[in-house]
């Protein structure tokens, strides 16, 4: 009976150690978890350099930027709506700091300080591609900017807010085809043929990171839009810079596939989608 209280008394400290571990470990869980939706901040020199957006490049992964800047990737994550397992994708704007507005949702920056707030709206797109594009009633006191023989022909159509353009004059030489992994439409040309904008907007990326793509420009718009133009000679852009529909912003080439050609991608809301829905091609 001795032997047996004494050891009742050796072994109630440790069960109390465990009762203490275990509230302390309950404790920080909840400390942890009320802080998530607050920007955790591990280094605080690096991330008073940390710009309110990032555009994410090729190579870039959550975790990593987020240690860049001192921030943990899950208080990034939940800033910008992202969830598990945390993908991301190049040409994504993501904000570092608590305050500043997703960029990647409905779009709350203007692209310069005289557009007026942008406001999301609902895209009615039609099933088939047309050949007519539809009647637009021109304002009052138009003024129509002169067009070169070299610059492609400014076509109109305005499906939303956005004025769009051929981005290129050259042949098509394949359609928009998910089955055939063609995620844009494909134009055809001489090397240095002009590449414009086919929408006003902002460069977010000018690079070549992406080597299927070559020579890559991404422009992104109102309304949750973005545009790709791959595999150009020469960049004319560089990413923050504003553009405008018609701009030129490129040159035609061959970078990144053995034939020079134009490959021009529209996505919505990071998915993409026939181009010929929105643009003036015939």
């Amino acid at each position: 009976m001795l032997l047996a209280r004494s050891q009742f008394q050796i072994q109630t400290p440790k069960v109390w150690m465990k009762t203490i571990l275990l509230s302390v470990a309950v404790t920080s869980t909840l400390l942890i978890t009320g802080c998530a939706s607050r920007p955790q901040i591990n280094n605080p020199t690096r991330y008073a350099t940390a710009p309110d957006y990032y555009t994410v490049r090729s190579g870039d992964t959550l975790s990593g930027i987020s240690a860049r800047y001192g921030l943990s990737y899950i208080s990034v994550a939940d800033m910008n709506d992202i969830a598990a397992p945390y993908r991301i994708y190049v040409g994504q704007s993501l904000h570092l700091k608590k305050g500043s507005a997703s960029v990647n949702r409905s779009t709350t920056k203007a692209l310069t300080s005289t557009e007026p707030p942008i406001q999301r709206q609902t895209i009615n797109l039609p099933t088939q591609p047309t050949n007519i594009p539809p009647v637009v009633k021109p304002p009052a006191a138009t003024i129509t900017a002169p067009i070169t023989t070299q610059t492609p022909t400014a076509s109109i159509v305005k499906p939303n807010n956005l004025r769009w353009v051929k981005p290129s004059n050259g042949p098509v030489l394949a359609n928009y085809n998910m089955a055939n992994n063609i995620k844009g439409i494909r134009f055809g040309g001489n090397q240095g043929d002009p590449i414009v904008a086919a929408a006003d907007g902002q460069v977010v990326y000018a690079a070549d990171g992406l080597k299927e793509y070559g020579n890559l420009v991404l422009v992104k718009h109102i309304d949750g839009y973005i545009t790709a133009y791959a595999h150009n000679s020469k960049m004319l852009v560089k990413s923050g810079q504003n553009v405008s529909a018609g701009q030129k912003i490129a040159e035609m080439g061959s970078s990144g596939v053995n034939s020079t050609m134009l490959e021009f991608q529209v996505r919505l809301d990071g998915k993409p989608i026939n181009p010929a829905n929105i643009l003036p091609i015939n």
